[in-house]
């Protein structure tokens, strides 16, 4: 690769990274092209990137960016790249699914938010439900108060109507 080509590579990661709620490094020694290439579909449908990068080249692209305490003299052997601007958990519940099912993906290193994860803390994020479902759980807690409000006046009249109507059917009522 040629001095001007890596310096634009440099670029474009550096912008990436900048831009990115979600960075996760991680080690394909031994992949094949057909997992390569599932593994690149599985990550765009969760509306991230994926990036084969030289490592030299990561660590330039990543000073001065939320990415840059990830890779200071840290990367070793082969690196791939997941960044994400939406949706960590997506990325990282298709990253953990891959790896489960293909072990030649290892988990180097990530940042989710500004702050730098574990493979335990990947492995956590990973099974959270998703924004739309703790969004509905939010909304259902919030709702629920006035669902059991409504049920217990609602619940006095029908109680009311019940025992009337059982008096009646029980000729407790003069007739006049």
């Amino acid at each position: 690769m040629k001095k001007d080509e890596k310096a634009k590579q440099v670029d474009s990661v550096r912008e990436e990274l900048s831009r990115a709620k979600s960075v996760i490094l991680s080690q394909f020694e031994g992949i094949t092209v057909a997992q390569d290439f599932e593994l690149r579909r599985k990550v765009a449908a969760a509306g991230a990137k994926y990036h084969v990068v030289k490592n030299s080249l990561i660590e330039r692209a990543a000073q001065g960016t939320p990415a840059e305490p990830l890779v200071t003299g840290r990367l070793k052997g082969t690196t791939s790249v997941a960044v994400t601007e939406t949706d960590p958990v997506a990325l990282a519940r298709v990253l953990t699914a891959y790896a489960k099912e293909n072990p030649v993906l290892v988990f180097k290193t990530g940042v989710v938010e500004g702050r730098v994860v574990s493979l335990a803390d990947l492995s956590a994020l990973a099974t959270l439900p998703s924004r739309e479902a703790l969004l509905a759980k939010a909304l259902f807690l919030i709702n629920s108060p006035a669902t059991r409000v409504a049920s217990a006046v609602s619940a006095v009249a029908r109680n009311l109507a019940f025992v009337i109507k059982q008096a009646v059917d029980e000729k407790k009522f003069a007739e006049g």
